[in-house]
C-alpha cells in the first residue's frame, strides 16, 4: 500500500454525495470502503475497483456495522478516515411529522453517526491517528421552517461533533464537520427519498402542499455542483491540518454569515440584562 493513500470508510455510499465520494477518494489513489444498506448500488452506482471493498450495513443495526469493520480491518489492516454520511430526509411541519417519522429522521442521521463512529473510533485509538468526517448541513447550523426534524437531527450532530473533538485529539484523531448548502443530486430515485408529512392538518394543508411541490421542483436545481463538492472533499481530507468546520457552497456561507451576524446583533441587544445577572460579591 502507498505511503500516501488512506483507507476511508463510507456510509451512505450508494447512491448521491456518497457514490461520488468513493470514486473521487478512488481516482485519488486512496482506498475505500463503501457502504450501503445493499451492496450492490455501490458497484452499480461506482463500478468495481480492486481498492474498493463495497459492503452492506445498516447504520442503525450495530451487528452489521461490526461486521462491515471486521471485514475493512481484513482486507486493509487500517481505517484512516471515517465519512459519516449515511442520512434521511423527512420535511413537514412539526405537527405533520408524526412520532415514527421523527424517531426515523433521529435513529438514521444521529444515532446512526454515533453507532458507526463508536465502531470505528477504537481502531483509530489504536492507530494514534485518524479522522472523522462528519457530514451536517447548512440546516445544521440555521434552521427554518418545515424542516425542524431534519434540522434538529443535524443540530444534533453538530454539538456532539464539536464535543468530542477535544476527547480524541490526544490519540491524534482530528475531525471535521461539513456544512453543505444544496447540491444538485440525481433524478428519479434520489428523489423519492425525501419523506414527507404523515398527519393532515387542516391548517397546515394549504402551505404543506406548496412547499411539498417546491421541494420537488428543487430538485436538479440546486446551485452546488455535486461532484466538485467530492473533489473538495478529498482535498480537505488529504490537508496536514484539515479544518474543524467547512462550509462547503456559496449558499451556505451565506446563510451562515447571516446568522453569525444576527447571533452578535442579538447577544448585544440588552447588555443591562445580560451582564448584570451575576452574583455582586
Amino acid at each position: 500500500m502507498m505511503t500516501t493513500s488512506k483507507v476511508w470508510f463510507i456510509t451512505g455510499a450508494g447512491r448521491g454525495i456518497g457514490s461520488d465520494l468513493a470514486t473521487a477518494a478512488l481516482e485519488a489513489g486512496h482506498y475505500v470502503v463503501a457502504t450501503a444498506r445493499d451492496a450492490a448500488t455501490v458497484t452499480a452506482e461506482v463500478g468495481e475497483h480492486e481498492r474498493l471493498l463495497p459492503l452492506a450495513m445498516d447504520v442503525t443495526d450495530p451487528g452489521a456495522i461490526d461486521g462491515a469493520v471486521k471485514a475493512a480491518m481484513n482486507r486493509f489492516g487500517r481505517i484512516d478516515v471515517l465519512i459519516n454520511n449515511a442520512g434521511r430526509f423527512y420535511t413537514g411541519f412539526f405537527e405533520t411529522m408524526s412520532p415514527e417519522q421523527v424517531r426515523n429522521q433521529m435513529e438514521v442521521s444521529f444515532f446512526g453517526t454515533l453507532n458507526v463512529t463508536r465502531a470505528i473510533l477504537p481502531v483509530m485509538r489504536r492507530q494514534r491517528q485518524g479522522h472523522i468526517v462528519t457530514v451536517s448541513a447548512m440546516l445544521g447550523v440555521v434552521g427554518g421552517p418545515f424542516v425542524s426534524i431534519f434540522a434538529a437531527s443535524k443540530f444534533a450532530l453538530e454539538g456532539w461533533m464539536e464535543s468530542i473533538a477535544p476527547e480524541i485529539a490526544p490519540f491524534g484523531i482530528t475531525t471535521t464537520i461539513v456544512e453543505p448548502g444544496a447540491f444538485r443530486t440525481k433524478p428519479g430515485k434520489d428523489r423519492l427519498r425525501t419523506v414527507f408529512p404523515e398527519i393532515t392538518i387542516e391548517d397546515y394543508t394549504e402551505e404543506t402542499e406548496k412547499r411539498c411541490a417546491s421541494v420537488m421542483a428543487f430538485y436538479g436545481n440546486e446551485p452546488g455542483h455535486r461532484i466538485k463538492l467530492a473533489s473538495a472533499f478529498v482535498t480537505v481530507v488529504d490537508m496536514e491540518q484539515p479544518p474543524k468546520r467547512w462550509v462547503a457552497g456559496k449558499d451556505a456561507v451565506e446563510g451562515i454569515v447571516a446568522k453569525g451576524k444576527q447571533l452578535i446583533v442579538d447577544a448585544t441587544a440588552f447588555p443591562e440584562l445580560s451582564i448584570t445577572l451575576g452574583h455582586d460579591n
